[in-house]
C-alpha cells in the first residue's frame, strides 16, 4: 500500500464530518481563499450583485447587499427650485412639502446591463410617457449575463420621461425614468 492510499482524505475516502463543536468543515470541502478572492474580483470587475459557484460537493453563493426595489432619488434641483427650497427651510414649512410633491422622482438602474423597454421586439413597451405606475409596476427589463431582470417602478405616479433608449447599455445608478409623484 503506498502513502497516497494511507491519507485520510485520499481519493477513495469520503470527507469527514466536522468535529463536534468546532464548526469547521473538513479540508476537502473548504474553499481555497485565493479562489474566493478571484470570485469576489470577478463580481467587482463585472458589476455583479450575486454570484453562485459550484465545484463538486462545494457550492457557494456570494451576494452584495442590495435594496429589493430600485433606488429612488429626487431629480436635481434647478437654481430657482433650490432657492425655493432654501426659503422653505428658513421658515415656510408648507412650501417645502409642496415642492417635494412636484419634484419628479428618478427610477435608477439597480445594475449594469442592457435596457429593454418591452418584453420582446414586437411587444409594446411596459410604460411610456404619461403611463400611470405603482410601486409594483414593471417598467422595463435589464439583461445582465443572459438573465432578464424585471425592474419595478418603486414609486406611484405618472411617467414624465423615459431617459434611455432600447438596447442601450446602462450603468448602476443611471436614471431610467422620471416619474411625477401621484
Amino acid at each position: 500500500m503506498d502513502d497516497k492510499d494511507k491519507r485520510p482524505n485520499g481519493p477513495a475516502s469520503t470527507p469527514r464530518p466536522a468535529a463536534p463543536g468546532t464548526g469547521r468543515q473538513p479540508a476537502a470541502n473548504r474553499i481555497d481563499m485565493e479562489a474566493l478572492r478571484e470570485l469576489l474580483s470577478l463580481m467587482n470587475d463585472h458589476g455583479l450583485a450575486e454570484l453562485e459557484y459550484e465545484a463538486g460537493d462545494l457550492a457557494i453563493r456570494l451576494s452584495k447587499g442590495q435594496p429589493a426595489a430600485p433606488a429612488l432619488q429626487g431629480a436635481p434641483l434647478t437654481p430657482a427650485a433650490a432657492q425655493l427650497q432654501g426659503g422653505a427651510a428658513a421658515g415656510r414649512p408648507g412650501d417645502e412639502s409642496a415642492l417635494q410633491e412636484t419634484m419628479p422622482l428618478e427610477v435608477v438602474s439597480p445594475m449594469v446591463g442592457t435596457f429593454y423597454p418591452a418584453a420582446g421586439p414586437d411587444a409594446k413597451p411596459f410604460v411610456s410617457v404619461g403611463s400611470e405606475v405603482t410601486e409594483e409596476t414593471v417598467v422595463c427589463l435589464i439583461e445582465a449575463m443572459k438573465v432578464f431582470n424585471e425592474i419595478k417602478a418603486g414609486v406611484a405616479g405618472k411617467v414624465a420621461k423615459v431617459c434611455v433608449r432600447n438596447e442601450e447599455t446602462i450603468e448602476f445608478g443611471q436614471v431610467l425614468f422620471l416619474v411625477e409623484p401621484a
